[in-house]
């Protein structure tokens, strides 16, 4: 490539001009719809000094060195076409005043080898151009991308490795120079370098060059018409395909709610692939070093025989570097979603097979999901990680999924009937560069996860996996729980089980930022809100599910757990979204979420047992009977204590009035509500909360009125208890709901208390007097 005539030297970075960009590109940030998450240890982006990207939108060309400068307050250097210097106008002097530096620079190299010597990060995209098709390695595995220049694959840059390995020889020749006392040329490296001291180019030559392999990941990738897109279409007179596809796609990632994931992996220093020969003449070579300029003429114009064989041995090693820094590139790609389903896709196409059944699809992506979570090879987007966004898989719904197959449809990849996708054959079709991310999404998704082959061997294995379900979804029963082998059923009631404490993690951290220390800062239970699930030593064949109460947590039944398991029972005690972490967390749920925990905490349980109790405590009590009024066949009967049909105190009867001003004052205002919560003097204030959120109370009244309807229709057993002085529910409750239910086996019975809590601390033997429902309904 012919070098294009330039200054020698090149212009220091204008701090102040950075500092005011820095500043704006934050502004311009925040106004933008992309959700930016760098995932690092903070040490390994300050140790580094050459980081190296993958290229998939030109916005990303400018993320880099802020998000460094965020980190570290270092500034960074970066490299862009020579096209962009031809010219002496504002854009080129404005490049120049904050580090870009000309790619046909004839002395590029030694002026990023000063920057690095400096302090200054370097940023590299060793693919070149943008790769757009995402695909980056072969059917061998080796790596390779598309050149727009050729119109052929090529290998990637070696501009990085070549960058550190002169770094490196430069250092030596200083080291080698301190070592003679050489202070005459200490100080005209310094100099011309622009360092401080000898004290500090002495020590920046102890430290090893670190080329750091970063990925940015989009997601996801949208293609519809946007802002952008349709104010360039109006002022102009046409649109090429190429302008047009950068519009749609890349408009959509800065305007649209995308998530940039970016991760950096381990760094890489360029001695580690040298052998003991390198390492000899570099020792050599370093005592004939006098400029930097000198360091990169070893090849090209090589002065002695010690250095050509250097020459050529950078150049080898150069090739080994390039290969180990790409694989940590692609390593960190986040895998999401769209990534599984496009790899499931394909893999499926390559087998010849035109189609896959539905449910099939969605239970085969739940358990690579779960399988993908104990993986230490890959990196998940957080919608993997946060059971919210995948749980519901296993019941063939979901928003992300239903997301990427509409857009498949779109793109005239998919078809479906009611029970199966269609593959088309426009999925296997080549695409044209510049349309196939427009063209073939799926395509694209599934070159990005090719290079992280645990990916494909994980929906392999899941494909395995789910044929037992698919054997028992044959004989006509569901596969999630009849017919599949104990085993199957208990791996997957551990994974739901797991879910369940993810989403309690999730949920803690969501709710302990800074904006709701206002309410979180006056809370105080320590109790531990995990759900729990104990298997006894003994088994009697018999589970129980325990339901807490509202602003309660699992914490407050775990005691009475034991004393079941102790019975030979198994027990799970499922925690309420939205309890054990904020009020804030609270306010945010609906009574279906409540019940959407019940739900899945029976499904756990049944998955070890055929014959279940229900035992729900207050609210808890509540969504017992509603599960009791869907009968399940399991169910052998339910005890409901202290439901709060009615309340002792008057004022929560007006909840639902409260609740529509708040809503009223939300909407046309920027406040939360008139009172968004009430504060409570618990019973028991190291396992509840000590601020009621307003939104629970109004839809613990939703909850009551549907009960209430379904009381007629439950027909299984029921065991009705409660205080006789309860000082939150009211006493009157239970014999309306006495009357109400339609099962033939019902009891009733009031317990002596001041307390409301009479299950929790056992009040006047509540215990046995569940002990005593239980056996009638097993000899029964």
């Amino acid at each position: 490539m012919n070098k294009a005539p330039y200054q020698d030297d090149w212009p220091d970075i204008d701090t102040k001009l950075y500092n005011r960009s820095v500043k704006l590109f934050n502004a311009v940030k925040n106004i933008l719809s992309v959700r930016l998450d760098l995932h690092t240890d903070p040490q390994v982006v300050l140790e580094g000094d050459i980081f190296l990207f993958n290229h998939f939108s030109r916005f990303e060309t400018f993320i880099p060195q802020f998000l460094i400068y965020e980190k570290t307050g270092a500034y960074s250097c970066s490299i862009a076409s020579g096209e962009f210097f031809k010219e002496d106008n504002v854009l080129s002097r404005y490049l120049k005043r904050v580090g870009v530096f000309p790619h046909s620079h004839e002395r590029l190299f030694p002026l990023l080898a000063g920057q690095i010597l400096r302090g200054r990060k370097v940023i590299i995209f060793p693919e070149g151009g943008m790769v757009k098709d995402r695909r980056v390695i072969d059917k061998h595995g080796h790596y390779s991308i598309f050149s727009r220049i050729t119109g052929n694959r090529r290998k990637h840059h070696t501009g990085p490795a070549v960058l550190s390995q002169g770094v490196e020889t430069f250092k030596a020749a200083v080291r080698h120079a301190h070592s003679k006392n050489d202070i005459a040329l200490l100080r005209q490296w310094k100099d011309v370098l622009h360092i401080d001291s000898i004290d500090q180019l002495i020590a920046v030559a102890n430290k090893p060059t670190l080329m750091v392999p970063a990925n940015i990941t989009f997601y996801p990738i949208r293609s519809s018409e946007n802002l952008l897109f349709k104010s360039v279409e109006l002022f102009s007179d046409g649109l090429s395909l190429r302008q047009s596809e950068e519009l749609l796609i890349e408009g959509n990632i800065m305007l649209e709610n995308t998530d940039m994931d970016i991760r950096m992996g381990t760094p890489v220093n360029p001695c580690s692939v040298w052998n003991w020969r390198s390492h000899y003449l570099v020792g050599k070579v370093a005592l004939e070093i006098n400029t930097i300029d000198d360091v990169f003429t070893l090849n090209s114009r090589p002065q002695n025989w010690r250095q050509r064989l250097l020459g050529a041995d950078f150049i080898n090693n150069a090739q080994i570097l390039r290969d180990r820094y790409m694989e940590g590139m692609y390593a960190n790609v986040t895998v999401n979603l769209s990534h599984l389903a496009a790899t499931l896709i394909m893999y499926y196409v390559g087998q010849g097979q035109s189609h896959i059944e539905k449910g099939k699809f969605y239970r085969i992506l739940y358990i690579a999901i779960k399988s993908l979570q104990s993986s230490t090879v890959i990196h998940l987007h957080r919608s993997l990680l946060n059971p919210d966004d995948y749980s519901d898989l296993f019941k063939a719904t979901n928003k992300r999924f239903e997301h990427f197959i509409s857009a498949a449809k779109e793109a005239g990849l998919i078809n479906e009937d009611e029970n199966n996708y269609q593959f088309l054959p426009k999925l296997c079709v080549e695409s044209d560069f510049d349309s196939i991310r427009l063209e073939n999404p799926i395509v694209v998704y599934n070159n990005e996860a090719a290079p992280l082959h645990t990916v494909r061997d994980t929906l392999i294995d899941a494909i395995a996996e789910c044929s037992v379900a698919d054997k028992a979804e044959l004989s006509g029963l569901s596969a999630q729980t009849k017919l599949m082998p104990v085993g199957c059923k208990n791996k997957l009631a551990a994974w739901h089980f797991e879910d369940e404490c993810r989403t309690l993690a999730w949920e803690k951290q969501a709710y302990s930022k800074p904006v709701f220390v206002d309410i979180n800062g006056h809370e105080i239970a320590v109790a531990d809100p995990t759900p729990f699930f104990v298997q006894p030593k003994v088994a009697n064949g018999i589970g129980v599910l325990l339901v807490h109460g509202l602003l309660a947590s699992p914490a407050e039944l775990r005691a009475y757990g034991d004393y079941l398991v102790q019975q030979g029972y198994m027990v799970i005690g499922v925690r309420l979204k939205g309890h054990g972490t904020s009020p804030y967390a609270l306010r945010d749920q609906t009574w279906e979420d409540w019940y959407g925990c019940v739900q899945r905490g029976f499904d756990i349980l049944k998955a070890h047992c055929s014959r279940i109790f229900a035992v729900g405590f207050s609210t808890g009590g509540a969504l017992a009977l509603k599960l009791a009024a869907e009968q399940p066949p399991e169910i052998l009967g339910v005890t409901a204590i202290s439901v709060p049909l009615r309340f002792v105190n008057p004022a929560y009867m007006l909840v639902p009035l409260l609740h529509g001003t708040n809503t009223l004052v939300g909407w046309v205002s920027a406040y939360e509500g008139v009172k968004p919560f009430i504060e409570n003097e618990p019973e028991h204030p190291n396992i509840n909360y000590h601020n009621i959120p307003v939104r629970a109370l109004y839809e613990l009244r939703r909850l009551i009125a549907h009960i209430d309807e379904l009381l007629p229709k439950i027909s299984l057993p029921i065991l009705i208890l409660y205080g006789d002085q309860d000082p939150i529910v009211s006493p009157k409750s239970a014999p309306i709901i006495m009357e109400r239910l339609g099962s033939a086996y019902k009891q009733i019975q009031a317990i002596k208390s001041q307390r409301h809590g009479i299950l929790m601390e056992n009040i006047d033997g509540t215990w046995r007097v569940i002990d005593k429902f239980f056996n009638e309904l097993k000899l029964s």
